[in-house]
């Protein structure tokens, strides 16, 4: 309990509850993989859910200092979750990292911390595991954010197979069961990336009878030296993602070429045809190999990135994909398949919007005092008082997406009835 008070921190701006406690646990059953994160509690009551995947092998809690700027608005209109999924940071190991398996245990995690409805988003390898989980569950998202990553073939790119000479690294050490002091220094020199030689030592834990580390880094080695790692792969049997999106990348990224990488993305996601600059952008103008964590780039930098984010989640996540954003919500109706401009208002429809936690919310228990309106309707039609209760009160019912309509009926009878409603 003293190691969780600890590891607790509250601040004026930012609740921030860890659950990254304890040591991962290697799961054989795949379906008992547990996953584990930060939790930081936005600054409005009944926010939807914004929940955060990292780069592959790198701890969520680097995601911290971005969220917790003060200048950082994205509290302001979501709760987050930064989410090791498995196999890194504290969440559990397991051998297998296919994508399907892996976004079976974010489902799991939502339904545990009774999430119903969240924003998915990710950095690098996060960004293809979080486009995977949204399309796998096209009710749990209502959209997706990607960072530097998203549906694309990565095998062959040079930053990739950078990245797959560190893992064997790494896994070496394990092998030889290297001490620390020799574990550090082989990673000073031969890992020459600065950023990921500072995220393998940030894994590097004492382990019996020489160094660990907290990622599964032997399943991750094996992975990588598949003929399709599934780290780096992109396939068509992942399907598509209907929604809405926001894609960033570096304007000199490696991982994300603007002249051929960006294709991928509007095969994947219909929306972004047409949203060039908008809705899929470069970032940026650092041409340094630190560019692919534009989330820690210059104050200026990530002050425009994180005001970028919160416009998006602010106005267009959430909104139904027929309507511009979510000012229009309520007050235009789309066209359907069967419209006939003869025939007034039939064949249109007004979009559906529902509460983000549907499932677990309040919001809507204003029903169950709906059936008291009711039978003062109806007592005062046996009164005899009137006749136009009769008329609305048989339009009362329970359906959610009529909710606007019965509160004007109980305005009505409450105008009709003052007494009653004392």
């Amino acid at each position: 309990l003293k190691k969780a008070f600890q590891k607790t921190s509250f601040s004026k701006v930012v609740s921030v509850r860890s659950f990254s406690i304890g040591t991962p646990i290697f799961q054989k059953d795949s379906s008992k993989v547990q996953l584990r994160g930060t939790f930081l509690k936005g600054r409005k009551a009944d926010l939807p859910t914004l929940v955060v995947l990292p780069e592959i092998l790198e701890p969520v809690g680097n995601f911290l200092p971005f969220f917790k700027h003060p200048d950082n608005k994205i509290l302001d209109v979501r709760n987050v979750w930064l989410l090791d999924y498995r196999n890194c940071g504290n969440s559990d190991h397991h051998p297998s990292l296919d994508l399907h398996d892996m976004s079976e245990d974010i489902i799991r995690f939502m339904n545990e911390k009774k999430v119903t409805m969240a924003t998915i988003a990710g950095h690098g390898f996060g960004a293809k595991l979080a486009t995977v989980t949204a399309i796998n569950n096209l009710e749990r998202f209502t959209g997706v954010l990607l960072l530097e990553g998203g549906p694309v073939d990565h095998r062959y790119h040079e930053p990739f197979l950078q990245l797959k000479n560190y893992i064997k690294v790494a896994y070496d050490l394990i092998k030889n069961n290297a001490s620390s002091q020799k574990a550090n220094k082989e990673i000073q020199n031969q890992i020459p990336h600065k950023k990921w030689r500072k995220v393998f030592q940030q894994n590097l834990i004492e382990g019996i009878g020489g160094i660990a580390f907290r990622a599964n880094i032997e399943a991750i080695y094996k992975d990588s030296v598949k003929v399709f790692p599934d780290i780096a792969s992109w396939h068509e049997k992942y399907g598509l993602w209907p929604g809405r999106v926001m894609a960033c990348f570096a304007l000199y990224s490696d991982w994300i070429l603007m002249g051929s990488n960006t294709i991928p993305f509007y095969s994947i996601f219909p929306h972004l045809q047409y949203e060039f600059s908008r809705d899929l952008y470069p970032h940026g103008d650092d041409k340094s190999e630190l560019n692919h964590w534009i989330h820690e780039g210059t104050p200026e930098d990530v002050f425009y990135l994180s005001n970028r984010i919160y416009r998006w989640l602010r106005w267009q996540d959430g909104a139904n994909v027929h309507l511009s954003d979510k000012s229009e919500a309520g007050w235009y109706y789309v066209p359907d398949r069967g419209f006939d401009p003869q025939r007034q208002g039939v064949g249109e429809y007004i979009p559906e919007h529902v509460h983000h936690d549907y499932l677990h919310t309040t919001a809507y228990d204003v029903f169950s005092h709906l059936t008291i309106y009711r039978r003062v309707a109806f007592r005062k039609i046996l009164q005899g008082r009137t006749l136009v209760a009769s008329k609305y009160s048989s339009q009362i019912g329970k359906n959610p997406i009529q909710f606007l309509s019965y509160l004007r009926i109980v305005e009505f009878l409450h105008q009709q009835f003052p007494d009653a409603f004392s």
